[in-house]
């Protein structure tokens, strides 16, 4: 299993941006695989609201070899050519570590804020990763008649791998599902346990049939919220902890081998503490709870390969 950090949910101080960055470098000098950032662009309750694109920008410059990632771009807020260049543009500035998970939004005061409808945003969704995977792959010449004014559109900036950034995709529903097998790397889950992991998987493997899709090559992978052992959370975390309420440290080693054993690729960490405590927190990740994970897999830092 690989371990990311999701950068969101931390209270950072006032002038955050030294923290953020150095998180991302504490987290890369561990050897966690991913740095992550989710996407709001108001107010909300659960953590930061920093511009995901911008942001991972910023980290991948400060930065080596940490992968980056998006936990999750609500892809209705966006206009797809403009964020396919802009997407584009940062995997070629961080040499190919950008993983672009997506989803479909929930926030009813965002979607209004921007004057999207919200009955729209899986249509959206799916137009606007028919449109970024088209621009990616330069095939945009087999695009329908829906987008006939693309059919000769050439991105400014050629993403940095053939056919664009991995897609991650989100959500519980059936639909998500659908979605991750026609544009997905992979599925992305938030606080599921490894028996939701399963049935995630024979989900996958049921509405792969007749689309001429692998399920296997389908990753699965979650959001884990974790409070680390003496750290008190500063947020409200908005789903199951892991390894339970109170949880021991050996109880969360635990929680993190039975989703390993259920099929969980990747586990992206969102731990809603003081972002000061971000160095602490990860030391005591890096000691205590990921070598008694997979110890054959994870045995230190390491370099993304």
């Amino acid at each position: 299993m690989r371990f990311g950090l999701s950068l969101e949910p931390q209270a950072w101080p006032r002038a955050g941006g030294d923290a953020m960055l150095r998180a991302a470098r504490d987290a890369e000098r561990i050897g966690l695989d991913y740095v992550l950032m989710s996407n709001h662009v108001l107010e909300n309750p659960h953590g930061a609201g920093h511009d995901p694109v911008v942001l991972l920008a910023a980290i991948a410059g400060a930065t080596t070899h940490i992968g980056i990632a998006t936990s999750v771009l609500v892809l209705p807020y966006y206009r797809p050519v403009v964020l396919a260049n802009q997407l584009a543009t940062l995997d070629v500035m961080s040499a190919g570590r950008l993983v672009v998970a997506v989803g479909t939004g929930w926030n009813p005061q965002e979607f209004d804020a921007l004057g999207v409808p919200i009955r729209l945003r899986g249509q959206r969704t799916d137009e606007c990763l028919e449109i970024m995977k088209a621009l990616w792959s330069g095939t945009t010449g087999d695009l329908d008649d829906r987008f006939a004014g693309l059919r000769e559109a050439i991105i400014g900036v050629p993403p940095h791998r053939p056919g664009g950034p991995p897609i991650w995709v989100g959500g519980h529903s059936d639909a998500a599902i659908r979605r991750a097998l026609r544009f997905g790397d992979g599925w992305h889950g938030s606080g599921i346990n490894h028996e939701d992991a399963r049935f995630f998987r024979r989900r996958i493997e049921e509405l792969a049939d007749g689309t001429g899709r692998d399920p296997a090559t389908i990753e699965i992978s979650t959001v884990g919220f974790l409070v680390p052992q003496g750290i008190p959370a500063v947020r409200p975390v908005p789903g199951r902890l892991l390894g339970g309420t109170d949880a021991t440290t050996e109880a969360i080693v635990e929680d993190l081998r039975q989703l390993a054993d259920a099929g969980v690729t990747m586990c992206s960490l969102w731990m809603p503490i003081d972002g000061r405590l971000v160095g602490e927190a990860l030391e005591w990740l890096a000691s205590e709870v990921l070598p008694h994970v997979e110890p054959t897999s994870w045995s230190g830092p390491r370099h993304r390969v």
